[in-house]
């Protein structure tokens, strides 16, 4: 169900770089729910941690499967 939102929501995109904007951000989304991670967490923990990232290795531990909510 959520695909056909986002397939429709395309529709209206001005430009090939929004689109693919679009895309990107909803893949990533789509990849958190695939590994149980709530994806505002994510994307809120991303955002404050990518501009620390200065290696390879840093954008590697940035993405979903490695990064994790901290057990409570």
């Amino acid at each position: 169900m959520s695909f056909v939102v986002g397939r429709r929501a395309w529709l209206f995109s001005d430009t090939v770089a929004g689109a693919n904007a679009s895309a990107n951000l909803y893949s990533l989304l789509q990849t958190c729910i695939a590994n149980g991670i709530d994806g505002y967490w994510y994307l809120r923990r991303l955002l404050t941690e990518f501009p620390k990232a200065k290696t390879v290795d840093g954008y590697e531990a940035l993405l979903p499967w490695n990064l994790r909510p901290a057990a409570s």
